[in-house]
């Protein structure tokens, strides 16, 4: 199933997603932080555990780098650590020696504190290279994820969640997730093993000392907790916003025609303001926060520097302990609570990763409400006899499109569809095409129902060109190519020749090399339609299907089209959804649809000779011609 032009909306709104699956997937994007609350702390344990899975399968590979990693990391953390223990040496054995004549301890303990220097730089450098390469590499494997993903998932899913917001997880999230890892990841684990061993050390060092330096570590504690709670909720605020403001821009450069039209650049301008203001308040806030929570815990560090200052004074007074020994202490507790500005820097870039993390985890669990059978049949060559067997189909539980429908095309069979808007008519093709699974009953192509076949081989039997037709930048060539790459220049220009579209091609500046640039605008509505047209008829599928693909075509286009329609549509079957009854001249058999059902059914002779709809549609449009 190839699709040739944009997305063609349906009769009716998209199915929304169930309130008890609202915390699956995306469908969290459209929750408040309070609804998020509200659905309980289930929902965001299970949000977490999906990011943390997604975060396992993504460090699954790099598993050999994370263990180097961890290595020099650890080698490197040793070195730094030795340094206070070689200070307290020097002023308790070096300098005393010294003063007797023997020089040796000052050199030794002076080599050791290079020495130590030097393997902290060297090992913190081959750590800093080989943790970015695997988190470049894993940013790479996601960024992929992401797009494939998106991709694979069905027609309803894109109609219900806006490429703004896919490019805000492609862009904005990604982005977040970058930072974190190449800015944040070194200061995580230096830090962490730093307080781990100076902790360990200075319990070692003097027990009632260490503990009244790590008695600091529950106020502490308890203000991460704060700024956890506190963090993690304007986060989730400040990835919706950002999503918001991106899936306005989009909206408004996609439609800037429109925008121009009917001067509507002041009221864009004003919802950009107000979701800009928005992003910008989210923003603030984990600045306030981060604001209280960083000096905090710098205050309590030096409070407990002050606090072991005093009391080892004062048991150094008492000899309890040696001046080195005090020495290395408050050496080791400043570069304890040194590192702890850098934890919490961290922290608030973890805290907003890992809210961008929960909106990734989100789209890549989303399944395709459309999706590929485990056990595909093997298809045959297809002839492309359609048949609906007791067919019921809507966008949404409530709202019927299409209440029972049971219809049989043969092979090679023309069919025109016609009816008011909202009949039925484009959903009739998208669940020929499978865009949609019907809701009861069955789509069958050749006897094999469609959810049976393989996506690779329903995409070469239903081709469907439709009214806004989608090219791609690049070479006419290379879009005219696009439902059959293996093509070649001759098979390319053949199409073109074969639909009318040749002549006008071959005056571009560049021929068939020309590079109809960004959604086909160096060409006219009619020009691109012409080029979907040679598409379709190089793919050469069983079933091809036009829903309103002659509607931008002028008049002459128009009956230029037609006349190269008889070819294409020669020998396949072809189903066209047409409001121009021109259109519909070429058809062996035309349906007239109301509210999801077939009213009429004949040939163009037999149902204009009729009192029914389609005779009143043909006297309607044969009188706005005069």
């Amino acid at each position: 199933m190839t699709t040739l032009s944009g997305a063609d909306p349906g009769a009716s709104a998209p199915v929304d997603t169930a309130p008890e699956d609202t915390w699956r997937g995306v469908a969290t994007e459209e929750l408040s932080e309070s609804e998020l609350s509200g659905l309980g702390s289930e929902v965001g344990a299970r949000m977490r555990a999906r990011s943390r899975r997604l975060l396992r399968s993504l460090l699954r590979p790099q598993r050999r780098r994370v263990v180097l990693a961890a290595v020099l990391v650890v080698v490197s953390e040793l070195a730094f650590l030795a340094g206070p223990l070689i200070v307290a040496y020097a002023i308790d054995t070096a300098v005393p020696a010294l003063a007797r004549g023997d020089g040796r301890p000052l050199v030794l303990s002076t080599i050791g504190y290079l020495a130590a220097g030097v393997l902290n730089a060297v090992t913190k450098a081959g750590f800093v290279r080989v943790s970015a390469r695997a988190a470049q590499a894993v940013l790479l494997d996601l960024r992929g994820r992401v797009f494939d993903h998106s991709q694979a998932l069905s027609l309803s899913f894109h109609e219900r969640y806006t490429s703004g917001r896919v490019i805000s997880r492609m862009t904005s999230d990604l982005d977040t997730l970058n930072e974190l890892t190449s800015e944040g990841l070194d200061g995580l684990i230096s830090g962490v093993l730093t307080v781990l061993g100076i902790s360990v050390t200075l319990l070692v060092l003097d027990l009632p000392l260490g503990l009244i330096a790590l008695a600091s570590f529950l106020p502490i504690a308890l203000l991460t907790r704060w700024f956890q709670r506190r963090s993690r909720s304007i986060y989730r605020r400040t990835r919706t916003a950002i999503a918001a403001l991106i899936v306005q821009f989009t909206e408004t450069m996609n439609g800037l025609r429109a925008v121009l039209s009917f001067r509507r650049e002041q009221r864009n301008l004003e919802i950009f303001r107000r979701s800009n203001a928005e992003n910008c308040e989210a923003n603030g806030d984990g600045l306030v926060v981060l604001a209280h929570y960083a000096p905090s815990v710098r205050m309590v560090g030096n409070l407990s520097l002050a606090a072991v200052m005093v009391v080892g004074a004062v048991q150094v007074v008492h000899g309890s302990v040696e001046i080195g020994v005090l020495a290395a202490f408050l050496l080791y507790v400043r570069r304890m609570y040194d590192p702890l500005d850098e934890l919490a820097m961290f922290y608030n870039a973890y805290q907003s990763a890992g809210a961008a993390l929960e909106k990734l985890s989100g789209l890549l669990e989303e399944v395709p409400s459309v999706p590929e059978p485990t056990d595909p049949v093997p298809a045959p060559e297809l002839r492309g006899r359609v048949t609906f067997e007791a067919v019921e189909f809507g966008y949404h539980p409530s709202v019927p499109v299409l209440p029972r429908l049971d219809l049989e095309i043969q092979a090679g069979q023309t069919v025109a569809v016609v009816g008011a808007t909202g009949a039925g008519k484009s959903t009739l093709a998208k669940l020929v095409a499978r865009f949609y699974d019907p809701t009861a009953g069955r789509v069958l192509l050749d006897g094999i129902a469609v959810d049976r076949l393989a996506g690779a081989d329903l995409r070469r039997a239903v081709v469907m060109v439709t009214q806004e037709s989608f090219l791609f930048s690049g070479s006419v060539a290379d879009n005219i190519a696009l439902g059959r790459p293996s093509a070649t220049r001759a098979e390319i220009e053949h199409a073109a020749d074969a639909i009318g579209a040749g002549p006008f091609i071959r005056q571009l500046p560049d021929g068939f090399d020309t590079d109809v640039r960004k959604r086909g605008g160096r060409l006219s509505a009619g020009q691109r339609q012409l080029v979907a047209f040679a598409r379709a008829f190089l793919a050469d599928p069983a079933v091809l299907i036009l829903d309103e693909a002659t509607a931008s075509l002028d008049i002459p286009s128009e009956r230029a089209v037609q006349q190269a329609l008889r070819t294409v549509l020669r020998g396949r079957t072809a189903v066209i959804i047409a409001h121009r009854l021109s259109t519909v001249s070429i058809a062996d058999r035309v349906l007239v649809m109301d509210h999801g059902r077939v009213t009429e059914d004949g040939s163009p002779a037999e149902l204009v000779r009729g009192t029914g709809a389609y005779a009143r549609l043909h006297d309607a449009w044969r009188d706005s011609l005069v």
